[in-house]
């Protein structure tokens, strides 16, 4: 695909602002945005994230009635509801406002074949939900909600699989399949998540294998590169040149990551350096990287900057300002999750960009991992809480209320 230039740009990267409270939280009723203000408080409390998930999946355990909680206050911030119909009121609030929305099916961790199957079939429903809806530009799955974790490990670990485990992963193929193979048909983009370290070479090449297969004349299938890994860039680089020497398109996810206590963690523990990056300086310089490594191959590469970060989000816009790139560009997007960082996701679309949210759905206790993450990122990333609060504060004064 060539890169399209444009006559008449509209506002330059440089003129962003993300302190536009009014575009931000337009969208957002006075309840919700008090809503909003309370919950961030409580995550900023950062004993109350450290020990809430074992409370949580205790309280479950010994049957006091949690959910219900739950669900009207952190499930309700971050998630689109239990079903895709549920979803409905996410997607027209997010259409308000020109930006997208990703249904995740955000189901992960299971055992059994049969939850496997029926996550594969969900995951292929929201293929076909997006199909004909602008207001849905992108899908997403995640392997762990479609294959044991165990088997993964295995795979990745290089150990030999026994006859069972063969099959095993002969049928995780095929749901790949099943799933890219439907998005193609329909055309509809999906992008495979990132996982843990100790997964994550099998997952990176069950993607490539799909790229090749449905990513020859369209983008259709992403990978996702977290590079809060110190070997991702070098990753993201080689699969770019992979994807020129082959003739497919290359589909990259940028994100930082979101395993990092657990993947210094396990390392520690093991006895193996660590994946990850020695500081968030070494971060935000391999993220900046790669984004500009996949802006120099637009015709061989398209990119979702998945990103809460401002001044990454500010270099992307200003690098296709100076490269004379529509900055709706089909192979580019800004994205970041529901509940989060509204004033990057409204400002971005209000200037033109394309963006979209991930908007997970699923049963709250099969959603919870993703909550708990969510809660834990917030607090980990320094200034993450203070910036939505502040942002939160501020259009509440400017509304009276």
């Amino acid at each position: 695909m060539q890169v399209k230039h444009q006559e008449n740009h509209p506002p330059k990267g440089d003129s962003l602002s993300f302190d536009n409270t009014e575009i931000a939280f337009r969208n957002k009723s006075n309840a919700e945005l008090n809503r909003a203000y309370w919950l961030f408080k409580l995550i900023s409390i950062n004993i109350l994230t450290k020990i809430g998930p074992s409370l949580t999946n205790f309280a479950i355990k010994i049957g006091l009635p949690i959910t219900g909680i739950i669900k009207a206050t952190i499930f309700k911030h971050f998630c689109g509801g239990e079903t895709i119909a549920d979803s409905e009121k996410a997607i027209a609030q997010l259409a308000a406002g020109k930006v997208g929305t990703i249904l995740d099916y955000s189901v992960e961790g299971e055992e059994e074949e049969l939850v496997f199957d029926e996550t594969c079939a969900e995951v292929i429903r929201t293929i076909e939900r997006a199909k004909g809806d602008q207001r849905i530009p992108l899908t997403v799955f995640k392997l762990t909600g479609i294959a044991r974790f165990a088997l993964l490990e295995k795979l990745d670990a290089k150990k030999s699989l026994d006859f069972e485990e063969k099959q095993e992963f002969e049928r995780v193929k095929d749901r790949v399949k099943r799933i890219c193979s439907r998005a193609a048909e329909l055309e509809v983009p999906v992008m495979i998540d990132a996982e843990e370290s100790w997964i994550q070479e099998t997952i990176d090449e069950l993607a490539l294998e799909m790229m090749r297969l449905y990513n020859r004349k369209k983008l259709l299938v992403y990978n996702t590169y977290q590079l809060y890994r110190h070997d991702k860039l070098a990753d993201l680089k080689a699969d770019i040149a992979t994807a020129k020497k082959e003739g497919f398109i290359l589909g990259a996810k940028l994100v930082r990551g979101a395993y990092m206590e657990k993947e210094r963690k396990r390392a520690a523990e093991m006895g193996y350096p660590s994946p990850i990056q020695p500081d968030k300086e070494s971060s935000d310089r391999d993220y900046d990287l790669a984004v500009n490594a996949c802006m120099q191959h637009l015709d061989h590469v398209g990119f979702v900057a998945g990103t809460h970060n401002e001044n990454s989000c500010l270099l992307l816009a200003d690098l296709l300002d100076q490269q004379g790139v529509e900055h709706q560009h089909p192979h580019v997007f800004f994205s970041q999750l529901l509940g989060m960082s509204d004033n990057l996701s409204f400002n971005l679309s209000n200037a033109g960009y394309n963006v979209a949210k991930y908007v997970p759905y699923g049963p709250v206790k099969a959603v919870l991992p993703y909550l708990f993450r969510r809660a834990q990122e917030n607090t980990s990333i320094a200034g993450q809480m203070g910036r939505e609060l502040g942002l939160i504060l501020k259009e509440k004064r400017r509304r009276g209320i």
